[in-house]
């Protein structure tokens, strides 16, 4: 492993027409990016979409949320609820964000609706916009980690470790997506949204943002009518005191590597987790892969991973070890924002496609 101090030009997140020019002009934006060689019958096999462990997965899921959720209700006013508090908070708050990007994709399940009724049910779990954020996401595989382009750098440089920190009970998320939420109910799309949401797809942007809300204030209506916090613990709550595992693997994806780069080998990061943390993260940890071929459904990952490992960093082994290459970095960047951490590659490996372009 290796860090690298790189010069380029100062960092301007905003997602302006301004910062949209200079990424197409320094080759950045809508780029073509490093893939591994595979063998195409190879990869075409992995790409076929099923809809068995979907539904495995999926009914397990909604199982396990609604056994906790009604133990919840039954033991409300007990310190017994405190287990299935926590139980029932990762499966909402932290579950929902890996559902709600895998059936975004439309990968997880081979039928289209399936996709698109767990994808809206996440969504409503996760606060997003099912309109607005599938195009974000969109934007964020076209143009991953490029500064002014993609709308989901979850840690910006400098980083602000404060909001990193709070964001592990969704302080900064929750205020963010409900703000976004409340304005898209009202009829605007922020200027950031505008720039990768096209103008046909605004009126089903708000039109979903009001079925959100509606829902939160009626939940929150119920809970003053009975006098009880238990509605706001059961919908919406989750989101806050449920949402660390979402962040704790999250952060992982991204942190501490290259920006302004394509190829994935650089800018993400594959950790391997233990069988609990893949179930909620439904395989996501295997990121580089997932980003190099994004048409593989979750299932199919720990495949395409020893299909092309030879070519790839080797991954950490652990979520802690994943946090320890992660958080000096971070700190590094505290005082040098160019830095960042190239991890080696192995001999197998073709070299880093590392396209910091300047003008």
């Amino acid at each position: 492993m290796t860090t690298v101090t790189t010069n380029i030009p100062p960092r301007d997140y905003r997602l302006s027409d301004e910062n949209a020019q200079l990424a197409f002009a320094r080759g950045l934006a809508s780029a073509e990016w490093y893939h591994t060689d595979v063998d195409r019958k190879a990869i075409k096999a992995l790409m076929k979409r099923h809809d068995g462990p979907a539904i495995r997965d999926t009914l397990i899921w909604l199982g396990l949320l609604g056994v906790s959720g009604l133990a919840v209700i039954a033991l409300w006013g007990s310190w017994w609820v405190l287990p299935f508090v926590l139980i029932y908070g990762v499966l909402y708050g932290s579950a929902c964000d890996a559902r709600w990007h895998e059936c975004g994709h439309g990968t997880a399940f081979k039928t289209a609706w399936m996709n698109d009724a767990v994808y809206h049910f996440a969504s409503f779990l996760v606060m997003r916009n099912p309109v607005t954020w599938r195009w974000s996401h969109a934007r964020h595989h076209t143009d991953t980690v490029i500064v002014g382009r993609d709308a989901e750098i979850a840690v910006m440089r400098p980083p602000d470790l404060l909001k990193v920190v709070l964001n592990f009970v969704g302080i900064f998320d929750v205020w963010y997506s409900m703000k976004a939420l409340l304005l898209n109910a009202a009829g605007v799309l922020q200027e950031h949204e505008r720039s990768f949401v096209p103008e046909a797809e605004h009126g089903k942007a708000v039109a979903a943002a009001r079925v959100h809300v509606v829902i939160y204030a009626a939940t929150i209506a119920t809970a003053i009518a009975i006098g009880s916090w238990l509605p706001l613990v059961l919908i919406g709550g989750p989101r806050m005191y449920g949402c660390w595992h979402m962040l704790m693997t999250g952060l992982l994806q991204h942190g501490g590597l290259a920006d302004n780069v394509t190829d994935h080998r650089l800018n993400s990061r594959t950790v391997l987790m233990n069988p609990v943390s893949r179930f909620i993260y439904w395989n996501m940890n295997y990121h580089v892969e997932h980003h190099m071929f994004p048409m593989v459904p979750f299932h199919a990952l720990p495949q395409l991973h020893a299909l092309i490992k030879h070519d790839l960093p080797a991954p950490n082994p652990s979520i802690w070890d994943g946090y320890r290459e992660m958080i000096p970095a971070f700190l590094r960047q505290l005082r040098n924002e160019d830095y960042y951490v190239r991890r080696a590659l192995p001999p197998t490996a073709k070299p880093y496609r590392e396209d910091l372009h300047e003008i």
